[in-house]
């Protein structure tokens, strides 16, 4: 998990559910359903899935590597029908449901991510799978370097050449490298990125997270001060829910003012669909039917999981609609190679929303899941006005990865796509309106200006 308020990783809470297109009963009966027995091998992020009995068991693979992956599960229930079979993982908190399409695919569908991942079976695990890796200095630069090649997607776009920062690193590194000094050359390798999703920690006291330069101060007395600006700003009382990740106030003009800080964590119990639950009670309690306008404020948001934040807008719209196109890296010797994209789609709440005028706040602690909810939002009819600054640039799942010295490390491999095929990775989603946010300025002056801007602009629309 990464500790930094900007980015949350999710694995350790993520349920897989490996699932397929449902086939009629009509043709289904008479016959079983395609075995999930065997090994598989997953489109894209370098994963191999065995499945064995009742047992689910991952392998992070690379051209030079194979070490156990993160998700493990024993099977929960029966077999469906269909032949789709869930798996709790990460100690049940996520589930993940494998569904065979045929002999030889599969579709898996992790409950805290959107989209499914295509499962191809292979005869075996790749010989390296069943060998102790070695997990001397330079076997972990190499196992580090080789992930980053196969799967990371924005290396132009960084104007990163990876061979070249083989080249220059690779020979600062032996059998006698100290931690510290190993430590130290894998951060330097992937400290130009400046990418949000990436990071590296030993599991004690050494850490680093990849942040675009321009992030402002985000420490807890930093938090604190924003916190209570944003309170002052609203100047009526706020109500919180769902752990205090949601603050909701009817503002005296009538527009609603809806404060989201996270996807993520929203009861003590680490359980996606608990948080699902309680996501959707807090969001009950909102009178969207009184609404005349709504702001939406995501400039303090570490991300979490995609389908939360499209969990919220289904409560905006009464047209489902394509909300992104996510694409994964899938060649490891080109990363500009992906497979035909999955279209993200908003489904409208069977029950109160809100389909009128929304502004929505942003800045660059809008990171992640908050920028894949700004994305998606940017489909929707009508179309929200955003105030504030560019979000951060981050927008895949994280791949959570460990090293043959037990370090853990992150990475991106996706990326999600506009109608046009526009991605914002790096720049991050533009405002419309561009304002000065959580500025020292702003502070001493007692200002706000985004969500001043975004009431008068509310109010217009409503006038």
């Amino acid at each position: 998990m990464h500790s930094r308020i900007l980015t949350v990783a999710l694995a350790a809470s993520a349920v897989l559910t490996l699932t397929g297109v449902a086939t009629p009963a009509s043709a289904t009966a008479g016959r079983a359903a395609p075995s999930l027995e065997g090994v598989w091998r997953m489109d894209g992020y370098g994963t191999a899935v065995a499945v064995s009995g009742r047992r689910l068991t991952t392998y992070d693979t690379t051209a030079v590597s194979c070490l156990p992956g993160t998700m493990q599960g024993e099977q929960q229930g029966r077999t469906a029908p269909d032949g789709s079979r869930r798996f709790p993982v990460f100690g049940g908190a996520v589930d993940v449901t494998v569904t065979p399409r045929g002999d030889d695919t599969a579709r898996l569908r992790i409950a805290s991510s959107a989209g499914t991942r295509t499962l191809h079976r292979i005869a075996a695990l790749p010989d390296r799978c069943a060998k102790k890796p070695a997990d001397d200095p330079r076997a972990v630069f190499d196992v580090f370097w080789r992930t980053y090649a196969e799967n990371y997607p924005f290396f132009a776009a960084k104007h990163v050449d990876w061979q070249v920062v083989r080249d220059r690193y690779r020979s600062r590194v032996g059998k006698d490298t100290t931690d510290d000094e190993l430590f130290a050359v894998l951060r330097e390798m992937i400290e130009p990125l400046h990418d949000a999703h990436t990071s590296l920690s030993d599991g004690k006291d050494r850490e680093f997270g990849g942040l675009r330069p321009d992030t402002p101060p985000h420490g807890p007395e930093d938090l604190a001060r924003i916190d209570t600006a944003v309170a002052k700003a609203v100047g009526v009382p706020l109500r919180h829910y769902a752990g205090g990740a949601l603050s909701f106030a009817r503002l005296p003009e009538g527009t609603g003012y809806l404060r989201i800080t996270r996807f993520v964590g929203y009861t003590d119990e680490e359980s996606y669909a608990k948080w699902e639950a309680e996501l959707d009670t807090a969001l009950d309690r909102i009178p969207w039917k009184k609404l005349a306008g709504l702001i939406l404020d995501v400039r303090l948001n570490g991300g979490g999981a995609d389908p939360l934040a499209l969990r919220v807008i289904s409560r905006l719209t009464d047209r489902p609609y394509i909300a992104y196109t996510k694409y994964a890296r899938n060649d490891p010797r080109d990363p500009t190679r992906f497979p035909p994209g999955q279209p993200i789609t908003v489904r409208p709440h069977h029950g109160p929303r809100f389909t009128g005028p929304v502004a929505v706040l942003t800045g660059p602690l809008a990171v992640s899941a908050a920028e894949t909810f700004t994305q998606a939002l940017m489909a929707r009819g009508p179309e929200p006005v955003r105030i504030g600054q560019n979000t951060q640039g981050v927008f895949s799942d994280t791949m959570d990865r460990t090293l043959p010295n037990g370090w853990s490390f992150a990475l991106p491999n996706e990326e999600f796509r506009t109608a046009d095929g526009t991605t914002f990775d790096g720049p991050g989603i533009p405002p419309h309106h561009r304002t000065p946010v959580f500025t020292e300025e702003e502070f001493e002056q007692g200002r706000d200006s985004a969500l001043a801007k975004a009431r008068e602009l509310l109010r217009r629309r409503d006038g």
